[in-house]
């Protein structure tokens, strides 16, 4: 059993805690998160992005998606912690797990601050049920974390009007008229990513993410901006925008006249900062305008992504052509290896900011693991054989990108090609897609899985999600997946178009790119942003349609067309060769 469970529990028992809830989360309900937040990591020894960990005093169970369940297996094993594969049969919900632990008298403890308010008053339902209370205000885990990460603010800075397209004042303005429609006297914004949108700011306090930590407080006539001390320099305050202390929002909170109607989104704003609402406060519960807005890009976030996405194309290309090289010349190459140098290729790229997220890059039967994370003890060499997968993006100045790419590194099997179509024809299926306005992504869903199962394959993660501008790699509020979701696309919204298919224990394949969608002979559609050739050696022909082909053909042909003029001789040779018409 891991020390750092035993240490939990013997706190648990002092304060008389009989169940300790344990999400992967922050005070703002961010999907990637700042280190100091990192505490189901810390007590689980499970590193994958997304995990719930519930502690009693004899067992310990951790719930996580799809996407981990092999990664999760492997890392939990010999810890005293059972894997609960969410959405498997007979797996139980944590809000079903918790109904069966607790009994009259006992007690629920969790840190109110990382518990969102829809998660917290599904607790209290079920505490009341049971019989049993709550404790909301008690951070156990970090307290047993003796050497956790300073939570602090790194300095903000003024994100370039070239690449927004839109003024502080003219998203305000928007903001405002929508909680006037909405029927709001306060609007709370607590997301990372609203919050930087709205100000055209952007920072470094979560990795991969150009964000920094914020709330606001948004009235008719007031607004009030709450970061770390001395991040915000003063001359990149908006005008009219008051700057308060990070962790004075619940004071403020406390403090507002009652009868006060507040919007604000109860399934990512803190269960802490509802609660310290004053009595008779009407929460309108409702995603926040901002997400709306600032998934639907305008044309100068067009321009800019178009411009990041030749670029992230250009090191894309010049790093398969070195991998095929090297992997034929039998050249020693590793998974971490092929990541550095896809990394540097994107640093010499103009604009260039960050990784838009850890590159995946795995080999053989890490490509299966959804997630893989490539570290000095799993660093696989790679073989000249088989598939390596490679899931990676940049953050530039002018836009966020996000592709996958499985790579024949040498012989592929029969199983391998006719699997890798496959997911080709639901990828292309699914960009050549048109709709009326107001479909939702489950039809796309569907189109996209439609050529696996004809083989009676699938994939258990959503098919797309939403990309940010030069803000999260995966944002709300559109997706493509089979999970009920009412939000329809619009123009101006960019999302991953992603299947793939993994066979354990053997390879897999994801396919990615960006698609923007777009209007198209009177209906909706998408149009390619990202930049790069797929796998010929992996493509059989004859399995396409003749609609898929000439998809697949006129891609690669837009793909030389656009990158050739940029790369070096010898890449763009390479290029010519692999684009070639099937």
């Amino acid at each position: 059993m891991r020390k750092e469970l035993a240490s939990l529990r013997q706190l648990m028992a002092v304060r008389g805690i009989d169940v300790y809830y344990v999400p992967t989360n922050d005070f703002h309900g961010s999907e990637y998160i700042h280190d100091y937040f990192k505490t189901r990591r810390f007590l689980s020894g499970f590193t994958g992005s997304a995990g719930t960990l519930i502690v009693t005093a004899d067992e310990a169970r951790l719930w996580t998606d799809s996407r981990y369940f092999l990664q999760a297996g492997m890392q939990l094993e010999g810890s005293g912690i059972a894997l609960m594969k969410e959405g498997e049969p007979g797996v139980p919900t944590t809000a079903e797990y918790l109904a069966s632990v607790l009994k009259p008298g006992s007690v629920l403890g969790f840190d109110g601050r990382v518990v969102t308010c829809r998660g917290g008053e599904s607790f209290e339902k079920v505490a009341a049920d049971a019989g049993a209370s709550l404790i909301s205000d008690v951070d156990m885990a970090g307290e047993v974390w003796m050497d956790r990460p300073k939570l602090t603010g790194a300095p903000i800075w003024q994100f370039p009007a070239a690449s927004a397209g839109r003024t502080y004042g003219e998203k305000i303005a928007a903001v405002r008229a929508a909680m006037e429609e909405a029927g709001a006297d306060l609007h709370l914004v607590t997301g990372l990513e609203e919050n930087a949108w709205l100000y055209n700011l952007r920072g470094g306090d979560v990795a991969r993410t150009p964000v920094f930590f914020a709330f606001s407080l948004i009235s008719q006539d007031k607004n009030t901006l709450y970061v770390f001390d001395d991040a915000l320099p003063q001359e990149l305050v908006p005008e009219g925008v008051t700057v308060r202390n990070y962790f004075a929002l619940s004071h403020d909170l406390a403090e507002l006249p009652s009868g006060l109607k507040v919007l604000a989104d109860k399934d990512s704003c803190a269960y802490s900062l509802i609660r310290a609402l004053p009595e008779g406060t009407e929460v309108l519960d409702g995603l926040s305008p901002i997400t709306r807005m600032k998934a639907v890009k305008n044309e100068t976030e067009i321009k800019a992504t178009t411009a990041a996405h030749v670029g992230d194309g250009i090191a894309m290309v010049r790093f398969l052509h070195w991998l095929k090289e090297t992997a034929a010349a039998g050249t020693p190459l590793t998974e971490i290896g092929a990541s550095d140098y896809l990394e540097a290729r994107r640093r010499e790229q103009e604009g260039f900011l960050d990784l838009s997220f850890d590159t995946i890059s795995g080999y053989g039967p890490h490509g299966a693991i959804v997630h893989y994370s490539a570290t000095p003890e799993t660093d696989a060499a790679i073989e000249p054989e088989g598939f390596l997968l490679v899931d990676s993006g940049g953050q530039y100045l002018t836009g966020t990108t996000d592709i996958t790419r499985t790579i024949a590194v040498g012989p592929l099997t029969d199983k391998m090609k006719e699997y890798y179509t496959a997911v080709l024809r639901g990828h292309i299926d699914l960009a050549m897609m048109t709709f009326p306005a107001g479909t939702t992504g489950n039809p796309m869903d569907e189109a996209a899985r439609k050529p696996l199962r004809e083989i009676g394959l699938d994939f258990g993660h959503g098919t797309g999600h939403g990309v940010g501008h030069v803000l999260s790699v995966h944002e709300g509020p559109q997706r493509i997946s089979p999970r009920k979701n009412d939000v329809a696309f619009e123009p101006g919204m960019i999302t991953s178009d992603e299947p793939g298919v993994y066979i354990e224990g053997e390879f897999g394949i994801r396919i990615e790119n960006e698609v923007l969608c777009v209007e198209k002979e009177g209906k909706l559609g998408f149009e390619n942003l990202t930049l790069c050739p797929y796998e010929p050696d992996a493509i059989l022909p004859e399995r396409l349609t003749a609609a898929e082909r000439e998809w697949l053909n006129a891609y690669h042909a837009r793909v030389r067309e656009t990158l050739t003029p940029l790369l070096p001789e010898e890449d763009a040779a390479w290029l010519a060769d692999v684009t070639r018409a099937l």
